[in-house]
């Protein structure tokens, strides 16, 4: 039975639970399966020996998200071959991709967790108790050895993770 933790994260002020392990720097990145937006299969060992960002949101469709995804994507860039960036969210595949086709973002990878929530679950970010699933707004900086370097969980969702952070953690894995 997966661990269901309370008082990390609110939804407009009010507390939601997250499903899953409160993952720590330090603590082997959690293999997961997800959808590509071309809908073939994405594991976290298809990209053994690289950097990796997970940019994880709630829903590209809404403006946080937006600009959350907007704001790697060309702060990534800037870092070249050396990280591979994923956004992860429970949008549909063809959404994801909608999404980035308008937005003219081609370099990263849309990872939809909509068929088994299994990067949700185990990453700690899947959001119980709501009408509708949900992944909690995160950020995780894994290294090429698939060790988990950085992770902020955004206490309020409707918050933006803390960019200057981030990318400070993803200089340092990759150095």
């Amino acid at each position: 039975m997966a661990v269901l933790r309370a008082n990390e994260v609110t939804m407009k002020g009010n507390p939601i639970y997250l499903v899953g392990p409160r993952l720590q720097p330090g603590d082997p990145a959690p293999e997961f399966t997800c959808l590509k937006d071309d809908l073939s299969v994405a594991r976290l060992a298809d990209t053994k020996g690289k950097v990796r960002l997970f940019n994880v949101v709630p829903s590209l469709d809404t403006p946080v998200c937006n600009v959350q995804t907007r704001t790697f994507a060309k702060e990534v860039a800037a870092l070249g071959d050396n990280v591979v960036s994923f956004t992860v969210s429970l949008d549909l595949p063809f959404a994801m991709k909608r999404y980035c086709t308008d937005a003219q973002i081609n370099n990263l990878i849309n990872l939809s967790d909509v068929h088994n929530h299994s990067f949700g679950t185990n990453y700690g970010v899947l959001i119980e108790g709501l009408p509708l699933a949900l992944l909690a707004r995160a950020v995780f900086v894994v290294d090429a050895s698939d060790v988990i370097r950085y992770v902020e969980i955004v206490p309020e969702i409707a918050n933006e993770p803390n960019y200057a952070a981030t990318l400070d953690a993803l200089k340092q894995a990759v150095s």
